[in-house]
């Protein structure tokens, strides 16, 4: 035997057998680590060219999720484990050593399998509806905990039902250093059971600065893309308790709200003269409404037996009026608004401002751009054709307007009046 060889060197007997049984030990560990490169090699070589040629697609996130690399971990200790009585020396702590290890394998393992089961989950279309991420990493935290236990007992040398025995009384603790995944539980079920936010909704959460998309919806965050690119993390729980806006609803529509006024100068609004309709007349959203509506009136007016000479008396048109119906027939004959919803073109309460006319439609184009885009289209053409019908738009002074009074009192020798020289 190794320890009298080493003893025969004179060695004390006792350190000859410690010193062989190291020995013993070294070769030990050199076996299995040549073992673990003779799997990695060969073995995992050959599972990872099976699994890149295949048809199956699951596979491959087990692959990357190294699922196979870590299986391989166990070769080295179980052989480990079988040449223990070699060493008898070391031989309990060999095998307490090797049983933790293996659990510790067994807990990266699982972890993998579960990362990658959420991987394959992803791939299908019910993932942006009913996230499990939440539920994996409950699973983990539990996993962990029982792994942690039986690791503990393996090292100890004890029955993990021992150490079990003891948890009631360490609930109370648990129950402080996890609040928060147990919190961002509960919300997950929540969410998840109410349908509240799926992967891809657009929501907003001012108290969290969070304005974008969902990206991800954890134990206990919700993350959120903001449309400047920034993440916001949410935790779960406050989506329960705290209140949010999903614009899912609006995209599931189809249409997006329009909702914006332009100001009238009420100086300007005045009943429509004969030159401004008979002008009018010859536009091609007002010719079919003008017609009838001057057919209209003139038969109440003489029905009545009203004397217009006097402009208040009567039925008249103003041009605030005939601009508003334009205004709607332009929107009914946009094709970028939709028929199906609420169009209107309304007065609000007049302002020091002067009267907000305001725009309620619907775009049937949803996306952002798109929808600014035509918002604006539409405000463009409004703006520039108000004063066709002699109405102004209100906005607050500006330089060039009180440099324009200041030109038009001083006269000529202003240097900014348009005939200076």
């Amino acid at each position: 035997m190794l320890s009298d060889l080493l003893a025969s060197y004179g060695l004390n007997p006792t350190v000859a057998l410690y010193l062989a049984d190291i020995l013993k030990l070294v070769v030990i560990i050199g076996l299995s680590y040549v073992a673990n490169l003779i799997a990695r090699s060969i073995v995992l070589r050959i599972v990872s060219h099976y699994i890149s040629n295949n048809k199956i697609k699951w596979d491959n996130f087990l692959l990357e999720r190294k699922v196979f690399h870590r299986l391989l971990l166990i070769v080295p200790a179980l052989l480990t484990y079988s040449l223990a009585p070699v060493v008898p020396t070391f031989e309990n702590l060999i095998y307490k050593l090797v049983l933790t290890y293996l659990t510790v394998v067994a807990l990266l393992t699982i972890d993998a399998v579960l990362e990658s089961i959420n991987d394959i989950y992803q791939t299908f279309e019910i993932s942006k509806v009913k996230p499990i991420k939440g539920y994996i990493q409950v699973i983990k935290i539990i996993v962990y905990i029982i792994g942690g236990i039986i690791a503990i007992a393996a090292l100890m040398g004890e029955s993990p039902v021992i150490l079990l025995s003891g948890i009631g009384a360490a609930t109370a603790v648990f129950s402080i250093v996890f609040k928060d995944s147990l919190l961002g539980l509960v919300a997950g079920i929540q969410l998840t059971a109410n349908d509240m936010v799926r992967i891809g909704d657009w929501i907003e959460m001012p108290k969290y600065g969070a304005n974008g998309t969902v990206f991800e919806i954890s134990l206990n965050t919700v993350k959120v893309r903001n449309f400047d690119q920034t993440i916001t993390t949410i935790p779960s729980y406050a989506m329960i308790s705290d209140s949010f806006i999903n614009w899912r609803g609006m995209h599931a529509s189809g249409g997006r709200r329009i909702k914006r006024s332009v100001y009238i100068d009420m100086t300007s609004i005045t009943f429509c003269s004969e030159e401004l309709l008979e002008k009018l007349k010859k536009v091609h959203y007002l010719k079919d409404y003008l017609e009838a509506k001057e057919k209209e009136i003139a038969e109440y007016n003489e029905e009545h037996q009203i004397d217009r000479s006097v402009r208040v008396n009567g039925r008249a048109l103003t041009n605030i009026g005939v601009f508003r119906i334009y205004i709607h027939n332009y929107l009914q004959n946009n094709p970028n608004i939709s028929k199906e919803k609420t169009l209107m073109v309304r007065q609000l309460a007049p302002t020091e401002h002067g009267l907000p006319l305001e725009i309620y439609a619907f775009t049937n184009n949803t996306v952002w751009v798109n929808y600014e885009r035509i918002q604006s289209d539409i405000f463009d053409h409004v703006l520039a054709v108000a004063p066709e019908f002699g109405l102004r738009l209100y906005q607050n002074p500006s330089g060039w307007d009180l440099q324009n009074v200041v030109a038009k009192a001083v006269g000529p020798d202003y240097p900014e009046h348009p005939s200076a020289t």
